[in-house]
């Protein structure tokens, strides 16, 4: 068989790039084809082999698979990218990291390969320009690439700073103008929730109804609290505070498929408020545990930042 085609799956949470992708000739929110020619029937068993047994979260055996093709093929940065992602899913960040630096330096100008390599020193509580990394930092594809996917996780700042490193072309113009858009839309959305309320009215809303919640809370009213939240929902849609705490009282109640709906909308809202993010990332994983979502649970766990 001369050619295989394999498609990988990645569902990262943040905004379409449109034109963007099509430059790239890749998209992180979509699939990606990756073509393996002429490798022995051993190779292919064992690396098809891998793939299902990290589906199925068999880590140790997706690992041992995955050497396996390395002694087979020990420059394959396919196979590296995978060894990377599947030691990043078990929390072993160096090994995963050698991986990913591996990948990038076979492919620099690869999307994928520097994704899981940011991904995997943010895990770390680092970041790229803060590590010691022989990758070519000199190569402007990876650069856009880098400004590329701190945009999809709505660093706007970072991804300018990147931006204002390279030389200026038709990427860093249209990248550039959709960041500031981004962040104008971001402006204007926390804007509107500073709006002070008419001065015949004394008291905020808002913040009367997290006094009454906090009232509810401390008394384990669960089902008051998940009524008043959902009445509050539906006042003020654009407050995440008031998801997390309706997630929070129907995972209290046992209904935890509600509560993962709803925790999964506040997500939408959120800014930068990671204690509350945080919050939310633990009801998430309250819930899928409830349900026997490991998979689920553990992915939620991961994304808790430490130190808030």
């Amino acid at each position: 068989m001369k050619f295989l085609r394999l498609i990988f799956m990645f569902t990262l949470v943040a905004l379409p790039f449109g034109g963007l992708a099509q430059q790239r000739d890749m998209n992180i929110e979509d699939s990606s084809e990756v073509f393996l020619e002429e490798y022995s029937d051993t190779f292919q068993e064992n690396f098809f082999e891998a793939l299902k047994q990290k589906g199925i979260e068999n880590y140790d055996k997706a690992i041992n698979l995955l050497l396996e093709c390395k002694l087979i093929d020990g420059s394959n940065p396919v196979v590296d990218h995978e060894l990377a992602k599947v030691y990043l899913i078990e929390k072993q960040y160096s090994a995963a990291q050698d991986y990913a630096i591996s990948a990038v330096l076979s492919e620099p100008e690869n999307l994928w390969y520097l994704n899981t390599l940011v991904s995997t020193i943010q895990m770390q509580g680092s970041s790229l320009d803060q590590m010691d990394i022989d990758i070519p930092m000199d190569n402007p594809t990876l650069i856009e690439n880098l400004a590329l996917i701190y945009f999809k996780q709505q660093n706007y700042e970072k991804s300018l700073v990147v931006l204002s490193g390279i030389k200026n072309s038709e990427f860093t113009e249209d990248l550039t103008a959709k960041i500031k858009d981004s962040m104008k839309k971001k402006e204007v959305k926390v804007k509107k929730e500073e709006v002070k309320e008419p001065e015949e009215t004394k008291e905020n809303p808002i913040e009367a109804l997290k006094v009454q919640l906090a009232d509810l809370l401390v008394k384990k009213d669960y089902k008051g609290l998940a009524a008043l939240s959902e009445q509050a929902m539906e006042d003020f849609p654009a407050q995440p505070y008031f998801y997390y705490i309706n997630g929070h009282a129907l995972n209290k109640m046992g209904k935890h498929e509600e509560a993962i709906e709803v925790l999964e909308g506040a997500l939408d809202y959120m800014l930068d408020d990671v204690p509350l993010l945080n919050n939310i990332y633990q009801e998430l994983v309250n819930g899928h545990t409830a349900l026997n979502n490991s998979s689920k649970a553990n992915m939620y766990l991961r994304m808790i930042k430490p130190g808030f």
